[in-house]
């Protein structure tokens, strides 16, 4: 409370300078010598439109002047200067006049005391009174040029008052010892329980229309004797001008004279002080003088513009002795230049009134402030308080308006500001008001209106702002409308409007804290003849309720209790209660969950559907929505209160119990209509309570006074009426909406009937617009009251809605349910039929459409994004039934594949005709060659035709070590073999095998790349490795041919012409070899080597037995050349032929089984024919390296026993000691040769490696990669006929394979695009890749470019199985996660990949891709073997 009283303090003190410069703009101008405020008028700032005032009368006739020796016995002049030094005693009136100045020494006392006696001093220089200086008289009046007041010093007119004005009554008559009046009325001590304690008062007060310039003496106190006036005198007159400046460091006095208990204290009296300047903190005082009854405050008037310091300024009234509750009134004090009247009592409490009679219409004043427990009143009949600025009531002050007898009158109170702070307003009539800002704290408005119905509407308007703080109070026993533009604010608990009809309109936003109450109407207390009359009869719904009027004035004949109209936010928080609520023009309505609106018990005693009652007043309960419970008593029912009312726009106040002479009957519920038909909410949300339900009996028993009280009670009263008309509802979990029906009485009532609730929306959206325009929690009751005893409960009452358009459905317009349609107004559920399950795809779910379905086919969409509309098929479905289904598709399809392949074919024919056909190559020597396998001659054989000579002067092929791969590149043994080292100097030739070694060798960069491409798409890690082998060839041939020196070799001519060593690889790039010549000038016999003398010779096949790189055996011209020496050509070249058929078949993993097949053939077909010419040819390993690498080959050597050496030590004397445990045992005819010659050659021949053998195939071991399964799938084959035919079956599947392939990438697409991502890049692209291999394959030239491409297509095909297989899988996670979505109505045969047939694609695909092996194996096989007779049994049909 004391921080906001200062605030309030502090905020008028600005507001008053504000306003002082405001009022006054020339008061900010330059204050110097040409300015006076005592020539300022400001009535010249305003149109003064009354009749001109009579003249002003005369001024009083003054005495001669006295002189200043002479009449005062001081010294000097008084048109000089004229100083008082000694004290003086007047028994007269003393006039002084002059030209000088005039001062009174310090100490000195100038004194007349007699009442009413004057000191006038009227001088044209300054006045001064020294310090401790007092001038006593009853009227001390000082005009002068400076005025000051020392310290101590006083003017003191206190008691000594004269007569005041005749013709008024501030003495009191009687012998009650009151106190005189003046500023205020004199207090009383007198007391009467017939009368109002505001009735007795002393003396009146008097001289308002003078108190801008006050000049009145103060009245004498009353006395409680007839023969002694014991009262105290009246307050004197003084007067203070000064044309310009006055220090006020004394005190000026003119207090009422006090009496003691026997009389009443004087009056105070008046001082004016006027002036341009006044500095001081001196004493101003007028107040009443003590008493038995205090006398009133007197009049105060400073007209002063500018002051410094803070003089003390009284006027309250004085102390009364008989009854300290009741001082004297306070006096006046105005502020002339701000225009403002202070009435305050000092803190001291009091019954009596300050009168403020008809204020100034021009000027207006700008402030009123009534403070410090003073006590106004404004008596005159249609009266007009009004101001420019601020009306402030604080500290426990009051205001009143007209008398309480006579409550008949209207007043009007208008100002910028009306603040009260712990203070009161009362109005005894009707009150017009008309404010800027209205600032209650814990403050109250008090409206009693009289009998007269003109006066029984009260209008407060405050445009900005209403604030109730601390329990403030806004009560009018009669209407009452609040007015505004601004805020409404009730703060908080305690805070209140009330009134028996209650309109809040206009304003922006009205917030209604916790704690506090909107009141319309009163309690059933405070009934009297202003209570307004419910339309209880009532058969039809008020217009008003459906169309109230726009004006949103106050209209009392109207239904409405309590209104909030024209108002764009009502913020809920504390309670609304009338009985018939409406709110009309409101945007948004906002309730939280300390806030309630309610209507509960405020219907209806009566009604329509009252309840009826035995006649000791037990009774039914009344109807509304629903039908009262019946009563009963003593074995009888009597029937419930009959329902009424419409429940599509319920409009109607509950009934009670209908019998309203009994002390417990019971009140229907009250009406809450927000919104109109015209003007509906915006938005309600409710997170409280909206209550119109019916009364209980026993709930206000203590309400009716006066009433009967019966033990047998009458039955509940009914439900009201809660009437929404809103567009958009938001309903909190712990909102209740509820219009339930009051219980009966224990003794056997019945419960009354449920009301109504109607949600009327406007504007409901509809379609693409439509937006939910409820959100519901909490809860919507509409429940009949428990019956008690033997009572009958009343039946539920009614919760509709407004019909809602099509799509919609329900009280609060929802969308029809998933999977419905609506296509007619209504709000009932059945009117959502359940749409056409046919017209639904499979795969497919109805979807919600914004506004809800209002005609069929009701839309849908597919179960997920991979399905695609109408039909929500799958990419690949969408394919398939394009063409009619997947039979006929199939049909389609292939009758496409063979059509295509049958085009491949035909344009295949006539693109490689030409080289399909084996060329025909002319027999060397004259002899027969067969031509069956003429591309697995050896490249040099191709590129170098015509080396007859370069094997004259051959001397020994040195095989590189190694298969050529990135982590065991090609090598060469450092030391050189014996064949050669007659021809090389031993260092040179380690040097050179370094050089070459360190040549051959791979960068790490090549093999990494290698192993990444080995991860990602092997054929590409192939095609890498065979780039890179080429690539290393040409490096060491470049080397050999150009960059060496050929310093190893001991013949100058070879090492001038860079000849004697070549370097040559086989055609698969996995086995190179070192040839050396001579250069033509060694000196040494038997060089080159004869044949025989080579023996036992090892020719090394080229391959791995990989798929890739088949074993075979290169022979080139040198080697076709040595062999002639003992073997004819022919028989050579079909040697060579028919063992690299052969070798095609083995397979790497499978040695053991295949090598048993080329040792076979080499029995039955290769020996008989060459030991014809003493050669022996036998399969064997060599040149092991540390890694367990070997290559295979043969060895060759003469079968005649006078050429071989003279011991033989059995077949394991091939092998080199370490190699021997690993090596079988092979045995010939004649063993004890055999072993002699074998031992022989290990000591001349240093032979590494050893025979194959048919029994020593069991101990070989092979090393098993991790690609070993595809050995099963891809496998070189024996060919087969109908190369055409085979042809054309691979273009059908290759077609066949590229359609199924996009089929399974359509089939993933649909699953998801992480699924395609996997099928796709699970090896990368390796679903792709084997159409144009197999395109390029198809349509090489060549038989040998065609194998070697179709062997690339092979190995793409074999890879893309690792995709069909993550294909697989993704097919089979996708089905087992969504196996429980499929569809009943899809059937069984259809190609899906919901259902169990999801594995076709890729299980087909898988099939096609193995059948394609195959069939590529037969490929190459026709490729490359042309003549079938090489695999023949027969070894005739063989050789032929």
């Amino acid at each position: 409370m004391v921080p906001f009283a200062s605030f309030l303090h502090h905020l008028f003190t600005i507001l008053s300078f504000f306003t002082l410069f405001t009022i006054n703009p020339t008061l900010s101008t330059d204050l110097g010598n040409e300015f006076s405020i005592l020539s300022f008028n400001s009535d010249d700032l305003y149109g003064d439109y009354s009749p001109p005032s009579p003249p002003p009368s005369p001024p009083e006739p003054r005495p001669p002047s006295l002189s200043c020796s002479e009449g005062l016995n001081a010294t000097g002049s008084f048109d000089t200067v004229c100083e008082l030094n000694s004290s003086l005693i007047l028994d007269n009136d003393v006039y002084i006049h002059g030209n000088g100045s005039f001062y009174i020494l310090p100490g000195v006392n100038l004194s007349c005391p007699h009442l009413g006696c004057s000191i006038v001093v009227n001088i044209s220089g300054d006045f001064s009174l020294g310090s401790n200086s007092v001038i006593i008289a009853g009227l001390v009046s000082v005009n002068a040029s400076n005025a000051s007041l020392f310290t101590g010093s006083m003017i003191n007119v206190t008691a000594m008052a004269g007569e005041p004005p005749p013709m008024t009554s501030g003495s009191p008559r009687g012998v009650q010892g009151a106190g005189g009046g003046h500023g205020g009325r004199g207090a009383s001590c007198v007391t009467d329980n017939s009368k109002l304690p505001d009735d007795f008062w002393g003396g009146d007060p008097y001289a308002w229309s003078s108190l801008e310039e006050p000049k009145s003496f103060g009245s004498k106190g009353g006395s409680t004797s007839k023969e002694v006036k014991y009262g105290g005198e009246g307050g004197g007159r003084t007067w203070l001008e000064a044309r310009n400046s006055i220090v006020l460091e004394g005190n000026v006095v003119a207090d009422g004279g006090d009496s003691g208990m026997k009389g009443g204290g004087g009056s105070g009296g008046s001082i004016y002080i006027k002036g341009l300047r006044m500095t001081g903190s001196g004493r101003i005082s007028a107040i009443g003088g003590n008493g038995f009854a205090g006398g009133g405050g007197g009049r105060v008037s400073i007209n002063v513009f500018s002051r410094r310091g803070e003089p003390g300024i009284f006027s309250h009234g004085g102390r009364s002795l008989g009854c300290p509750e009741n001082a004297g009134a306070a006096g006046t004090y105005y502020d002339a230049v701000p225009r403002r009247l202070i009435v305050s009592n000092h803190n001291l409490s009091t019954r009596t009134d300050t009168l403020l009679l008809e204020f100034p219409k021009l000027p207006l004043w700008t402030n009123v402030d009534i403070q410090d427990h003073a006590k106004a009143l404004v008596p005159l009949y249609w009266s007009r308080v009004q101001v420019r600025g601020q009306i402030r009531l604080s500290c426990a002050a009051v205001l009143s308006f007209g008398l309480q007898q006579f409550a008949s009158s209207e007043f009007e109170l208008m100002a910028e500001e009306l603040l009260m702070s712990d203070s009161i307003i009362k109005i005894f009539g009707a009150l017009r008001m008309s404010v800027k800002m209205h600032l209650m704290w814990n403050s109250k408005m008090l409206i009693e209106g009289g009998v007269d119905t003109f006066v029984q509407t009260s209008l407060l308007e405050a445009t900005n702002l209403v604030v109730l703080r601390e329990s403030s109070v806004i009560h009018s026993n009669a209407n009452l409308g609040v007015h505004g533009q601004g805020f409404l604010n009730l703060s908080g608990a305690g805070d209140v409007i009330e009134a028996q009809h209650l309109v809040l309109s206009l304003f922006f936003s009205i917030n209604v804290g916790p704690g506090s109450f909107l009141r319309g109407p009163l309690d059933h207390s405070s009934s009297n003849f202003t209570r307004p009359q419910l339309n209880c009869e009532l058969p039809n719904c008020p217009a008003e309720l459906l169309h109230p009027p726009e004006d949103c004035n106050m209209n009392s004949t109207l239904t409405f209790t309590l209104q909030i109209c024209r108002v764009e936010d009502v913020i809920v928080r504390g309670i609304i209660t009338g009985s018939v609520i409406h709110f009309h023009w409101v945007r948004e309505v906002v309730v939280h969950s300390s806030g309630v609106i309610t209507a509960s018990g405020l219907g209806c005693t009566g009604g329509l559907g009252r309840g009826r009652f035995f006649l000791n007043g037990l009774g039914s309960g009344g109807g509304h929505g629903g039908k009262g419970g019946d009563g009963f008593y003593e074995g009888n029912f009597i029937e419930g209160g009959a329902s009424y009312g419409n429940a599509d726009l319920p409009c109607e106040l509950g009934s009670g119990s209908g019998n309203d002479s009994l002390a417990g009957a019971t009140a229907g519920g009250g009406i809450i209509v927000l919104g109109s038909l015209d003007r509906s909410l915006s938005s309600l949300s409710v997170a409280g309570s909206l209550r119109a339900d019916g009364e209980t009996f026993g709930e206000n028993f203590g309400e009716n006074v006066g009433k009967t009280i019966s033990n047998i009670g009458p039955g509940g009263g009914s439900g009201g009426t809660i009437l929404l008309f809103v567009q958009t509802l938001a309903l909190g979990d712990s909102s209740t909406i509820s219009t339930v029906g009051g219980h009966g009485s224990p003794s056997g009532g019945g419960g009354g009937g449920g009301g109504r609730i109607h949600f009327h929306w406007s504007d409901i959206p509809v379609g693409d617009a439509y937006l939910p325009i409820a959100s519901v929690g909490g809860n919507i009751n509409t429940g009949g009251g428990f019956g008690r005893g033997n009572g009958r409960a009343g039946q539920n009452g009614t919760i509709t809605g407004r019909a809602c358009p099509r799509g919609l459905y329900g009280i609060f317009c929802e969308e029809c349910p998933l999977g419905t349609f609506k296509n007619v107004s209504g709000s009932a559920r059945s009117l959502c039929r359940a749409c056409p399950s046919f017209q639904l795809p499979h795969r497919a779910i109805y979807v919600t459409v914004r506004g809800g379905v209002t005609k069929t086919p009701c839309p849908y969409k597919c179960i997920s994004d991979r399905y695609h509309m109408p039909n929500c098929y799958t990419a690949v479905e969408e394919l398939v039934y394009t063409f009619g289904g997947p039979w006929l598709f199939s049909l389609i399809l292939l009758g496409l594949l063979v059509f295509l392949a049958l085009v491949l074919s035909v344009a295949r024919l006539k693109y490689v005709t030409a080289d399909e056909l084996p060329a025909s190559v002319p027999a060397r020597r004259g002899s027969r060659l067969d031509n069956s396998f003429p591309f697995l001659e050896s490249l040099n054989e191709v590129l170098e035709t015509n080396r007859n000579e370069e094997s004259q002067s051959h001397v020994h092929r040195m095989y590189f070590m190694g298969p050529n791969t990135f982590s065991e590149p090609w090598h060469l043994p450092h030391s050189p073999p014996e064949q050669i080292t007659d021809i090389v100097y031993e260092d040179a030739f380690n040097r050179f095998v370094d050089e070459i070694n360190g040549l051959a060798a791979y960068q790490w960069w090549e093999g990494s790349v290698y192993s990444i491409l080995s991860i990602l798409a092997y054929p590409l890690a192939w095609s890498w490795l065979q780039s890179r082998r080429k690539h290393k060839l040409q490096q060491l041939r470049e080397f050999v041919r150009s960059e060496y020196d050929h310093s190893c070799l001991r013949s100058c001519r070879s090492r001038a012409l860079y000849e004697g060593i070549k370097v040559a690889a086989t055609t698969d790039l996995m086995l190179a070899y070192v040839d050396f010549f001579l250069g033509g000038d060694e000196k040494r016999a038997g060089l080159p080597p004869r044949l025989h003398q080579r023996f036992p010779m090892s020719i090394i096949f080229g391959g791995d037995g990989s798929y890739m790189t088949p074993f075979s055996l290169q022979s080139d011209n040198i080697l076709t050349s040595l062999m002639s020496q003992s073997v004819p050509p022919t028989i050579w070249y079909r040697l060579v032929a028919g063992l690299n058929a052969q070798l095609r078949l083995v397979r790497h993993g499978h040695l053991k089984l295949t090598f048993s097949h080329v040792i076979s053939g080499l029995e039955t077909h290769v020996k008989p024919t060459l030991g014809a010419f003493g050669i022996h040819v036998d399969l064997a390993w060599f040149q092991p390296t540390a890694s367990g690498y070997c290559h295979f080959g043969i060895v060759v050597y003469t079968t005649e026993v006078e050429s071989l050496p003279p011991e033989l030590d059995g077949q394991d004397a091939f092998f080199q000691p370490e190699h021997q445990s690993r090596m079988p045992i092979n045995h010939w005819e004649n063993q004890i040769e055999h072993m002699r010659l074998v031992g022989l050659w290990m000591s001349q021949k240093k032979f590494s490696g050893g025979i194959l053998h048919t029994k020593g195939l069991r101990m070989l071991k092979e090393k098993k990669a991790i690609c070993y399964p595809f050995a099963f799938v891809l496998y070189n084959t024996k060919p087969i006929a109908h190369q055409d035919l085979v042809g054309l079956v691979i273009s059908v599947l290759l077609l066949g394979d590229f359609s199924l392939v996009l089929l399974t990438l359509l089939q993933h697409y649909s699953i998801s695009l992480l699924s395609l991502f996997l099928v796709l890049f699970i090896l990368p692209l390796g679903l792709l890749f084997p159409f144009p291999a197999g395109i390029s394959a198809l349509f090489s030239h060549g038989p040998r470019r065609a194998a070697g491409l179709a062997r690339l297509y092979a190995l793409w095909n074999i890879t893309s199985l690792i995709n069909v297989v993550v294909a697989f899988m993704c097919g089979l996670i996708h089905y087992m996660t969504h196996s429980n979505r499929r569809h009943s109505n899809f059937p069984s045969w259809s190609f899906s990949m919901d259902e169990s047939e999801w594995w076709v694609l890729p299980c087909g695909l898988a099939l096609c891709k193995l059948v394609q092996s195959w069939l590529i194996d037969c490929h190459v096989a026709n490729q490359e073997i042309q003549d079938h007779s090489l695999y023949s049994n027969d070894p005739e049909l063989f050789w032929q």
